[in-house]
């Protein structure tokens, strides 16, 4: 098996074009499929600020839930969308107000298209994704190694918000513990969520949210050959966005 890891596209979906096709992937009008057999996972956090979430919905359902030619595993925003859907009251903020305002310039018939394939889309991923083959773990904000094989409500907080201390920053963007510098495992942890002006590895991890929303890149990372592929931002670039480490 060989796969590309796709970090965060927050509705960034021209970006995600050229990313397929610097990857060398073809589209043929409905799902992207590489010559040599690869598969794309998508790293979660699909929607929410970009331009346009919508087009990034359909595309990752065809490709994930039609075609079976491609994995997904969710981030937080996608569990944030999943609860708007399903008629939660939750909050239009951070990023989740751009995408309900596609959603409701949709005619109804077209809202209720979206509606179906995000929940089915959700509700089909794994809370995280392990590939033995690959010695490799995916997870949107991570995991740490005592946490590997549960899927409890502990696992699930911290594959979707990382390892959040409860505490803030000045700017209210919650703190989380850097649980990278701990990990001690033989597996790649590849993971999103936070985002960075470059790949950040530690030990034996890869934070791939190089936060193309943001105005930086959208990046992939290709196993089993450990390389990197990034494709420029077509958005503003908003340096207070980024952790550094």
């Amino acid at each position: 098996m060989k796969i590309d890891i796709i970090g965060d596209v927050h509705g960034c979906i021209d970006e995600l074009h050229n990313l397929f096709n610097a990857l060398d992937y073809e589209y043929n009008g409905d799902t992207y499929i590489h010559p040599d057999q690869r598969m794309p996972v998508f790293l979660g956090d699909i929607t929410d600020r970009g331009p346009n979430s919508i087009a990034v919905i359909r595309l990752v359902y065809q490709m994930v839930v039609n075609h079976k030619n491609a994995f997904y595993v969710p981030g937080n925003h996608c569990n944030k969308l999943y609860r708007y859907f399903l008629g939660n009251n939750v909050q239009q903020k951070h990023g989740l107000e751009t995408t309900v305002a596609e959603y409701e310039a949709l005619p109804t018939r077209e809202q209720k298209f979206i509606q179906h394939q995000f929940i089915t889309l959700y509700e089909q991923a794994p809370l995280y994704l392990q590939l033995p083959e690959l010695n490799v773990i995916i997870a949107h904000a991570g995991i740490k190694e005592s946490l590997i094989g549960r899927t409890d409500k502990t696992v699930k907080t911290f594959v979707l918000y990382g390892d959040i201390s409860g505490a803030f920053d000045s700017s209210g963007r919650p703190i989380r513990r850097d649980w990278a510098k701990h990990y001690q495992g033989n597996n790649w942890i590849v993971y999103g969520h936070t985002p960075v002006k470059e790949p950040r590895i530690v030990n034996k991890t890869i934070n791939i949210d190089t936060g193309c929303v943001f105005g930086n890149q959208l990046t992939s990372f290709r196993l089993p050959e450990e390389k990197i592929i990034s494709v420029p931002s077509q958005q503003l670039l908003l340096e207070e966005k980024f952790t550094y480490f």
